[in-house]
C-alpha cells in the first residue's frame, strides 16, 4: 500500500544507549571474572544472581579507582620531576659574584662578572621552564593514554589520527619549530646574551632581549630589529671574553720612524700603568706593531690593545686623546 514508506533508522539516542549497555555488560563480565579489588570483595560477599546490580557497581568503582590511581601517580611523578629540574637549574644558575661586591659599586671587571652571572641565571631559568613543560606533556600525556585504554577506547585509531594531525601541524609550523630549536641551542651554548654587541648578518647592534623564538637588537641608529632565531646562520659577538682596540696613526713620510715609535710606546705604557684603565686592559700590555703601511705621503703605525668586553671603543678614544697630546708636546704633526 505504501511503496515509498521510509525505512526506520536508529536514532543517535539509541546508539548512545547501546554503547552504554555494552560498557555496562563489559564491566559486569570483568567483575564476574574477579578483576579488581572491589569486585573480589563483593563477589565473595554477595552470591551471584542474588543482587544483579552488584557486578555493575563494583565494576564502576574499580574503574574509577584505577583512573584516580593513574592520575594521582602521574601528578606525583610530575611534581617530583619538576622539583628535580628546578633543583638542577638553580644549581646551574648559581653565580660566582662574591658577597662583598653586592654592597658597593663595581669596576669594569666585576661588572663583567655580574653580567655573566645574570646571563647564566637567565639561561638556566629558560631551560628549566622548557624542561618542565616537556616533562608535563610527556607524563600527563602518558597518563591520559592509560586512562583511555582503561575506559576501553581503542588507542590505535586515536594515535593514528593524532599522528596525522601532528604531521599537518608540523608542516604548517615548521618555521616556528625551527626558531624554537635554534633558540634552545643558542641558550645552551651561550652564543650571546643581553648587553652583547653582535653581528647577525641582517642586523648589527646591542642585544636587548633574547627569547626562544626571537632576538631583539638595537643598532647604532636606535632602530630595533626583531630577528628570528631560526634565520641566524652566523653570529659575530664583540662582547664575549675580550675585545681588541686597533688604532692606526698616520705620520708624514719624512718623520723619524724611531722617534715616532718610541713616542707611541710611551703613550701605550702610560695607559697600561694608569690605575683608571688597569681593570679595562685585562690581558696584556698594549702593542705597538710599528709600520703597518707605507706610501709616498705617509707611514702608518698600528697600536693594538686587548680590552674587557665591549670596552674597545672607550680605550681607542682615550688612546687618540693621549697620542694627540703627546704629538702636540713634541711639535709633531699627523699625515693628511
Amino acid at each position: 500500500m505504501f511503496p515509498y514508506a521510509p525505512t526506520p533508522t536508529p536514532s543517535p539516542t539509541g546508539d548512545f544507549l547501546d554503547t552504554m549497555e555494552d560498557s555496562a555488560t563489559a564491566l559486569k563480565e570483568a567483575c564476574k571474572s574477579g578483576k579488581g579489588l572491589t569486585c573480589s570483595i563483593l563477589n565473595a560477599s554477595f552470591p551471584d544472581g542474588v543482587y544483579p546490580w552488584v557486578p555493575l557497581v563494583a565494576g564502576i568503582i574499580d574503574a574509577l579507582l584505577t583512573l584516580c590511581l593513574i592520575l594521582a601517580v602521574a601528578l606525583v611523578v610530575r611534581s617530583v620531576a619538576h622539583r628535580l629540574i628546578t633543583r638542577v637549574t638553580l644549581r646551574a644558575s648559581e653565580g660566582v659574584l662574591p658577597e662583598r661586591l653586592r654592597n658597593r659599586s663595581l669596576n669594569s671587571s666585576e661588572a663583567s662578572t655580574a653580567i655573566l652571572t645574570e646571563r647564566r641565571r637567565q639561561r638556566a631559568e629558560t631551560m628549566g621552564s622548557v624542561l618542565r613543560s616537556l616533562s608535563s606533556v610527556v607524563i600527563l600525556g602518558t597518563a591520559a593514554l592509560m586512562i583511555l585504554s582503561n575506559l576501553g577506547i581503542e588507542l590505535a585509531p586515536l594515535l593514528t589520527s593524532v599522528g596525522i594531525i601532528g604531521v599537518a601541524v608540523g608542516f604548517g609550523a615548521q618555521e616556528l619549530v625551527k626558531d624554537f630549536i635554534a633558540g634552545m641551542f643558542m641558550l645552551l651554548e651561550d652564543q650571546y646574551g643581553v648587553g652583547d654587541v653582535i653581528d647577525t648578518g641582517v642586523a648589527t647592534g646591542t642585544v636587548e632581549a633574547v627569547t626562544l623564538r626571537i632576538t631583539r637588537i638595537r643598532d647604532a641608529d636606535g632602530k630595533v630589529w626583531y630577528v628570528r632565531n631560526g634565520t641566524i646562520s652566523r653570529v659575530g659577538n664583540e662582547s664575549q671574553g675580550w675585545s681588541r682596540a686597533v688604532l692606526d696613526v698616520p705620520v708624514p713620510y719624512e718623520a723619524d720612524i724611531s722617534v715616532v715609535r718610541e713616542l707611541l710606546k710611551d703613550v701605550a705604557a702610560t695607559l697600561w700603568e694608569d690605575p683608571e684603565y688597569r681593570d679595562v686592559l685585562l690581558v696584556e700590555e698594549p702593542q705597538v706593531y710599528g709600520l703597518e703601511q707605507i706610501s709616498d705621503k705617509a707611514v702608518i703605525f698600528r697600536i693594538s690593545v686587548k680590552t674587557a668586553p665591549a670596552q674597545q671603543s672607550d680605550v681607542a678614544r682615550e688612546l687618540r686623546i693621549r697620542i694627540k697630546r703627546a704629538f702636540d708636546e713634541k711639535s709633531m704633526v699627523f699625515a693628511g
